[in-house]
């Protein structure tokens, strides 16, 4: 599955709606551990079909991330029926990020 850039237009559609669960990754080109995190993220996409990830810029969608409370990043949201289910900062290991989405 490919990634999906997060926007505060597709935002609703593609996570709070979303069937499947959610890893929302806030990020930003400018960050360090989040350009490390980027393979990762790509790996799990392409391996699993059962959780979608959408990587939201905070430069360019700064409203989505003032609305979550994103102070740090990378920053990453797992939603599950549109609510919020964990949250972790920092560059995570891809254990735990699939742990994350087997809340």
């Amino acid at each position: 599955m490919k990634i999906i850039e997060g926007t505060k237009k597709n935002f609703a559609k593609e996570v709070l709606q979303s069937k499947k669960p959610v890893l929302v990754d806030f990020n930003a080109e400018w960050c360090p551990p989040c350009q490390a995190l980027h393979p990762i993220l790509e790996e799990l996409a392409e391996e699993r079909d059962d959780f979608k990830i959408v990587m939201v810029d905070i430069d360019t969608e700064d409203e989505l991330a003032e609305e979550y409370e994103v102070g740090s990043i990378p920053c990453l949201v797992s939603f599950k029926a549109g609510e919020e289910t964990d949250r972790r900062v920092g560059l995570q290991p891809k254990k735990r990020l699939i742990k994350m989405m087997e809340k």
